[in-house]
């Protein structure tokens, strides 16, 4: 992506604003293949879905704001917190369970965003920490 960037014109001029609206279709047609219950196209669509992230963290990155790796220890270190009964001390014993987990540490990860201090356990760092 970066050398599409750097190459083409039209990938350089983009923005995450300017993406919207394909973010928007991708997310679409990714729902439409699997509703269609065809493999192939969920196989495709994710594909196209998974383009939208990476251009978007690397037009984040060129902005120093975060880098894809950011992107996926935040996803790590969010099925961490919204997982405790798989990475921590919690019990659940049945779907329901997991889902009130899930619900709970969803509505703590957005009290702390209102009070600005973010999620705690598990936080992603960011790339120069060396603990990373």
């Amino acid at each position: 992506m970066r050398v599409l960037r750097r190459e083409c014109a039209w990938k350089r001029e983009q923005t995450h604003t300017s993406l919207v609206p394909f973010v928007r279709e991708e997310a679409e047609e990714v729902v439409e293949a699997i509703e269609s219950g065809d493999p192939a196209a969920l196989c495709d669509e994710l594909g196209d879905l998974l383009l939208q992230v990476v251009i978007h963290a690397v037009i984040a990155e060129e902005a120093g704001d975060f880098t894809l790796d950011d992107v996926a220890r935040g996803v790590i270190a969010k099925m961490e917190r919204r997982n405790p009964h798989v990475f921590g001390d919690a019990v659940a014993t049945d779907a329901a369970e997991v889902l009130r987990l899930w619900n709970a540490a969803k509505a703590a990860e957005k009290a702390e965003r209102a009070e600005g201090i973010g999620p705690t356990r598990g936080a992603s760092r960011p790339q120069s920490d060396p603990q990373v």
